[in-house]
């Protein structure tokens, strides 16, 4: 298939809460929180922010009954799918799904007997709320691992397969699969192999990635060698630290596959010895300045008077450092020459009153 679209546009559409995946839907960010869910005020706080940041899609641990009841308070304050990560309790995936879950998370291999799982596939099915199956490759069956000799890309897929089959035969397909691993290539080797022998929509991530700085590295390669396939249709940036932080990473490799539109693109020279302003804090404040605006431009912020005159004319907007002082240029043209303190307030300025 050379269609980089072609198995996105071609898997099933799921709707969880008022948001369709699948089907050719525009890809959906995701994220987790890692509050108590228990903790309602705590959990609406931070799915609050993520929601500013663009979160479209948010999952919150179930491990406890308590946990469950309080999903009902929590979606009463926020706008957004919520859904209930269930892992071994099949009365949590229950009680979730009896407060208002928009979709569960289980891994049928952990919830126990059939008939267990079967309860929950009926209270789904009652309800028409989607289930993602969900495998890791730290939880691969013994006999998979000693099918084909250790973990591997054909193990998690035929472990997913084996899921997803047992829900059709009680009689389901409101599903998502979602399969993960902390190794890059062998996850993205299990996408490849499992994007061609299922219609349902796949949920995309690097599990256990590592730190905002290693996580992001790893999941940028990751996710776009999957997503520039045609391959995926949510995805989620796990890193340890602040969620906000997965929600920013997941806009960016989205806006650079070319996936998504929308959000200021700050674009910086690295530093070099010809460097005469405080370009790294520069930088570092603009990027944090267009945070919150709903434009769609370009911003350069460049160091010298050797390249950054011409990189600045190629972005909509831009700056272009000299001695303690820097060039503003706006379409192309320089408009201003202003002291090295007047550049990050110009360019608010210019953001406020764009047009």
């Amino acid at each position: 298939m050379n269609d980089k679209d072609t198995y996105r546009m071609h898997t099933k559409v799921i709707q969880i809460g008022d948001r369709k995946i699948g089907g050719g839907n525009p890809i959906a960010i995701q994220s987790m929180t890692n509050t108590k869910t228990e903790d309602v005020k705590a959990t609406v706080e931070q799915i609050l922010r993520l929601e500013k940041a663009g979160c479209e899609i948010i999952r919150c641990t179930v491990p406890t009954l308590e946990a469950a009841a309080a999903i009902r308070e929590i979606k009463k304050q926020i706008h957004i799918p919520l859904v209930a990560d269930i892992h071994f309790d099949y009365r949590m995936a229950l009680a979730a799904i009896e407060n208002g879950a928009d979709k569960i998370r289980i891994n049928p291999g952990n919830i126990g007997s059939t008939e267990r799982v079967k309860a929950v596939v009926d209270a789904a099915k009652e309800r028409n709320i989607p289930i993602r199956v969900g495998v890791n490759s730290g939880s691969l069956e013994k006999s998979l691992i000693e099918k084909y000799g250790g973990v591997t890309a054909e193990g998690i897929v035929e472990s997913a397969l084996d899921k997803v089959h047992m829900i059709e035969d009680l009689g389901y397909d409101n599903l998502v699969i979602s399969i993960k691993s902390s190794d890059v290539l062998m996850c993205v080797k299990a996408h490849e192999l499992l994007a061609g022998k299922t219609v349902y929509p796949l949920h995309v991530g690097i599990t256990e990635s590592g730190t905002v700085n290693s996580g992001n590295i790893k999941s940028a390669i990751g996710l776009s060698l999957i997503l520039s396939q045609g391959i995926g249709d949510t995805i989620r940036v796990s890193l340890t630290g602040d969620p906000v932080e997965e929600i920013k990473s997941a806009k960016l490799i989205l806006r650079t596959l070319g996936l998504r539109k929308g959000g200021i693109e700050v674009v910086s020279c690295p530093t070099c010895g010809r460097t005469q302003i405080d370009l790294i804090g520069l930088a570092t404040k603009v990027e944090k300045l267009v945070e919150d605006y709903p434009l769609d431009i370009k911003v350069a912020v460049m160091g010298c008077v050797v390249n950054g005159p011409g990189e600045a004319k190629e972005a909509d907007l831009g700056v272009a450092g000299g001695i303690g002082e820097g060039l503003l240029i706006k379409h192309g043209e320089i408009v201003k020459k202003l002291p090295e303190d007047q550049l990050l307030p110009a360019l608010k300025e210019e953001l406020d009153h764009w047009s």
